[in-house]
């Protein structure tokens, strides 16, 4: 036992402090980058909280929402890259050669994956401008769909058909949004050139006017029916348009409820919504007169021991 003691005695443990030091403080680096990835983005969501209740509305709320969780992603990217780099300066690494390659590194890896940059500076402005917010519903890279997630690399869309795109940002170039501020329910109705139309265009005025006064979709109009009058002569039809201002992504629910009002009050006035109509033209002659058509109806005969 007394041996040992005395080995134990002529150990130069100071060579042991500096690494065990070193190990802690390591530790304590990824611990604290930890609580301040926690903190920080608690923090964010608070603030985005305190936004979404101060300033009110559903748009605000989705905007907060969408930025928050871009502002938790880079705040996790940026406190995990300072512990890294303080990581790596306990164990001795020099970072200014690494960051040096690094930066070479990056320009070559930067022409190799422009489209990924681009991805991510477009979504970073799609951001900053407002242009989509989650749970719109918008056009982009001609696919239409409501937002579900948007990141900086890219959005992701769910379709009419539950399909779910995941479009690039780089791809976005053009943006409709269909749910910002308010929507036009524009509607287009066909009736037959024989009608009436300052009848059919009260019609259509009386019905507009019934719909605002709905207790369910009543709400969602805006302001009273807007006639714009004749829009085209179709084949077998006299096209009138019309519209609603509507509350946003409501224009499609208030245009068939208004259509399928708009079939009875006419099935009930006696007023005709065409269908096609065919015109058989037999010709005339030099003198401009249209010979008859012949005609021949044939009727089979039936047969023998039927």
């Amino acid at each position: 036992m007394n041996d040992l003691l005395q080995r134990l005695a002529e150990l130069d443990w100071s060579r042991w402090g500096a690494p065990a030091a070193a190990g802690l403080r390591i530790v304590g680096i990824v611990l604290g980058a930890w609580l301040a990835i926690v903190l920080l983005q608690r923090l964010v969501r608070l603030v985005r909280v305190r936004v979404a209740e101060r300033l009110g509305g559903a748009d605000t709320a989705r905007r907060a929402e969408t930025l928050g969780r871009v502002v938790r992603y880079l705040v996790a990217l940026v406190v995990g890259a300072v512990a890294f780099m303080l990581v790596m300066a306990e164990l001795g690494v020099t970072l200014a050669p690494i960051l040096g390659a690094a930066g070479v590194v990056g320009l070559a890896i930067g022409f190799g994956a422009q489209s990924l940059v681009k991805d991510y500076f477009t979504g970073f402005f799609l951001l900053l401008e407002d242009q989509i917010r989650t749970g719109d519903v918008v056009t982009v890279a001609e696919l239409t769909g409501v937002v579900e997630d948007i990141t900086l690399r890219h959005v992701r869309l769910r379709d009419y058909h539950g399909n779910v795109h995941f479009v690039p940002n780089g791809l976005i170039s053009t943006v409709t949004n269909m749910g910002r501020d308010f929507a036009q329910a524009v509607v287009d109705v066909g009736v037959a050139y024989r009608e009436d139309v300052d009848q059919v265009i009260a019609e259509m005025k009386v019905v507009g006017a019934a719909l605002r006064e709905d207790p369910q979709l009543g709400p969602a109009i805006l302001s009273d029916l807007d006639v714009a009058g004749v829009e085209r002569w179709d084949d077998s039809a006299v096209v009138l348009r019309c519209r609603f201002r509507v509350a946003p992504l409501q224009q499609w629910g208030v245009r068939r409820e208004y259509l399928r009002r708009l079939k009875a009050a006419f099935d009930a006035a006696g007023i005709e919504i065409p269908f096609p109509h065919l015109t058989v033209y037999a010709g005339a002659d030099r003198s401009g007169q249209a010979p008859p058509l012949p005609l021949r109806v044939v009727r089979s005969r039936p047969a023998a021991g039927s």
